[in-house]
């Protein structure tokens, strides 16, 4: 998640929002002031798990859908989002003009609706493709493939155009580790049975995408995939190393690519992905692409001929007929992440117009479900959490004042991006078609690899956003130090104009205190002001905030999943901070908002309870063992009840307004407690 704002404008927020309610009374969306306390475990003391305490009952009472791995305030707000998505394609006319945003969208959700048509056309969609695959006889044919934007393959040498991380002003070619069809190297590799289960899992799958697809032998050739896979794994960076954002600049000219993996042929690559003339490239993990070019030669070609044919179809299999979609969805679905059932087609539909044609459906929706005056607001909330984050950093006893300054001047220059770009992607290039799913998807592929392609050589687009309007999320991006709040999550119980301030603070302000949070983590403050990644710290500053985060994740190392199965404090470290940083200055923010003032007791809850509460309500979430695991191993956010009773219990505000005391089991001494901002 991420953001950015000014000052004075604290209280203009409070008073907005208190105008607001005296002018044209509109109850809070939740409950009477913006908290559901009907969700709260009062059984519980909040000193002993925070996380229960204002979330059990809703815990006890709900259960996650049989379509989702989980279920929590964003999934239900996702699930929201993409009801309101459905209606806007479904109330678009079918005659829409050629050529328009309306035909584009509405085409395309009711070709990949159309599973009738699917399965009628069969394999013959994919037949080329597959004939490809079927006809390479060297490595320079296997390379040429996975170069190919239309096929969309796996390669162990990823090719990608991005951001120069030192140069923010031009785009690069990069080239990274990939080629795994686990979620990871280490489901490869660990030798626990869990693992080993789904590496049995894995190989069935294989044997059967092949089978359905025709192919002799197909026992045999998932056992050589699979071995190949681990070969491969055997060669990655594990994710923590993958963190180190300076770990993986390395740039390399042509001739030095070569020569790093001088048997894997590059000019077959680049040359079918349309980058023959990139005389320079960023190699994210040089050794590990020294390795897997050994690798690639050492594979005969047959081997990767069934590899490349294997996740063609899965890649593909949402719009091939559906014995390949329900076996792609048995595995990745129900085996990995404990999903029971697979979502309704037109979900998924949505979510694939989402994918292709995201700023098409941004601009309609919008114009439906986002007022102006909401993003008025949210521009003085972020101006108030800047002013707070400006009085934290002035005050912080760990940093220098050299350091200090410019670390005002990046959060003085952080750029916010609410709602909606100013300007929006033109599609106009993109052909979708009523009647061909498949081919649409290829289209879309294609288009959007020539649109990064044509970028290339030119100015980058500070103006881009990464995610769509309708997303429920939030970022900060580093190398253009801007953060960025997508429309759909502007809403309750985020953010809600008529909710008590405390509880705007500690939801969408926690948000956006995490965002900004993220250009002073242990990442993000290695790039400046102006988005270059470089030391900018003084040393001794650099080494006061490791030391302060070390013991983040030491602290967040002790917390058990499920198992046995720890939190990976080294992973989730910059999002940990991020949280941290979020709450910490999100409270500064809310006692300025009051100029002095006591909070009123709403409901018997002081100002302080009704914000940590709302911080707390915001990451309830249920979810499913496999997809835990699966989080644990993948994804730098910690587990839900650990971003909530990790965070509090380092808040020295949150014992005094619950009265938490030596012998609670969140209870932290106050040396041991983490104070980063």
């Amino acid at each position: 998640m991420t953001m950015t704002r000014p000052l004075g404008c604290l209280a203009a927020a409070l008073i907005c929002f208190a105008g607001a309610r005296a002018a044209a009374p509109t109850p809070a969306q939740y409950g009477t002031f913006g908290l559901d306390l009907s969700a709260q475990d009062k059984s519980v003391r909040p000193g002993d798990d925070f996380y229960r305490y204002a979330n059990g009952r809703w815990l006890d009472t709900h259960t996650i859908p049989a379509d989702r791995p989980r279920w929590g305030t964003f999934d239900q707000l996702d699930e929201e989002a993409n009801e309101r998505v459905r209606r806007l394609i479904q109330g678009l006319p079918q005659e829409s003009p050629s050529g328009s945003i309306e035909q584009k969208v509405g085409d395309y959700y009711r070709a990949f609706l159309d599973q009738s048509a699917i399965d009628a056309a069969g394999l013959k969609p994919a037949q080329p493709a597959l004939e490809a695959i079927a006809a390479a006889h060297s490595y320079e044919d296997i390379a040429t493939l996975m170069g190919r934007p239309d096929l969309e393959l796996k390669s162990p040498m990823l090719v990608m155009i991005g951001i120069d991380a030192k140069n923010p002003d031009r785009y690069l070619t990069m080239i990274r580790q990939g080629g795994l069809g686990l979620p990871d190297r280490d489901y490869y590799l660990k030798q626990e049975e869990r693992f080993q289960q789904i590496r049995t899992q894995y190989r069935t799958h294989l044997e059967k995408m092949l089978t359905l697809a025709g192919a002799a032998d197909a026992a045999v050739k998932a056992g050589q995939i699979l071995e190949l896979e681990t070969k491969i794994a055997d060669c990655h960076w594990p994710r923590t190393k993958l963190r180190e954002r300076e770990l993986t600049y390395n740039l390399r000219s042509r001739t030095e690519l070569e020569q790093l993996a001088p048997a894997f042929p590059w000019k077959a690559l680049l040359a079918a992905a349309g980058l023959q003339d990139r005389t320079q490239v960023n190699v994210g993990q040089p050794d590990a692409v020294a390795k897997l070019g050994a690798v690639f030669t050492s594979v005969p070609v047959g081997v990767w001929q069934s590899y490349l044919e294997v996740h063609y179809l899965d890649t593909f299999a949402a719009v091939l007929p559906k014995q390949f979609d329900a076996e792609s969805f048995d595995f990745y679905g129900r085996k990995l992440n404990g999903q029971q059932e697979q979502r309704e087609r037109w979900k998924r539909a949505v979510e694939a117009v989402n994918d292709e044609l995201g700023e098409a459906v941004g601009q309609l929706y919008v114009q439906a479900y986002f007022p102006p005056a909401a993003k008025a607001q949210m521009l003085e909330l972020v101006e108030n959490l800047r002013k707070a984050y400006a009085m934290r950093l002035a005050s912080v006893p760990w940093m220098t004042p050299a350091t200090r300054k410019v670390a005002q001047e990046k959060l003085a220059t952080f750029r916010s991006k609410i709602a909606y770009p100013n300007k929006w992607r033109d599609y106009s290039k993109l052909e979708v078609h009523p009647q061909d799913a498949f081919g649409n998807q290829v289209r879309a592929d294609v288009f959007e690899w020539r649109r990064e392609l044509a970028r290339i050589d030119q100015p980058t687009d500070r103006d881009e956003w990464g995610m769509t309007p309708q997303t429920i999320n939030a970022y900060y991006n580093p190398t253009f130090n801007e953060i960025v709040f997508p429309a759909a999550i502007l809403q309750p119980p985020y953010f809600d104009p008529n909710a008590d301030a405390a509880v705007n603070y500690g939801a969408i302000g926690g948000v956006i205190g995490h965002e900004m949070g993220h250009g002073f983590d242990d990442q993000g403050a290695k790039s400046d002001a102006q988005g270059i990644l470089h030391t900018w710290w003084l040393h001794e500053d650099t080494t006061a905030c490791k030391k302060l985060g070390d013991a983040l994740a030491a602290q967040y190392d002790t917390y058990q999943v499920v198992d046995g199965l720890h939190v990976n404090g080294r992973l989730t470290l910059g999002e940990n901070i991020g949280d941290l940083s979020g709450i910490t200055v999100a409270y500064a923010a809310y006692h300025l908002s009051l100029h002095g003032r006591q909070a009123p007791v709403i409901n018997g809850l002081s100002g302080d309870q009704r914000f940590f509460l709302a911080w707390a309500q915001g990451w309830r979430t249920l979810i499913r063992d496999e997809k835990l695991r699966n989080q644990v191993m993948t994804d730098p956010h910690s587990p839900s009840q650990f971003r909530v009773n990790g965070v509090v219990s380092n808040v020295d505000a949150w014992y005094k307004a619950f009265n938490v005391k030596p012998g609670d089991k969140l209870y932290l001494p106050p040396e041991k407690r983490v104070h980063i901002w």
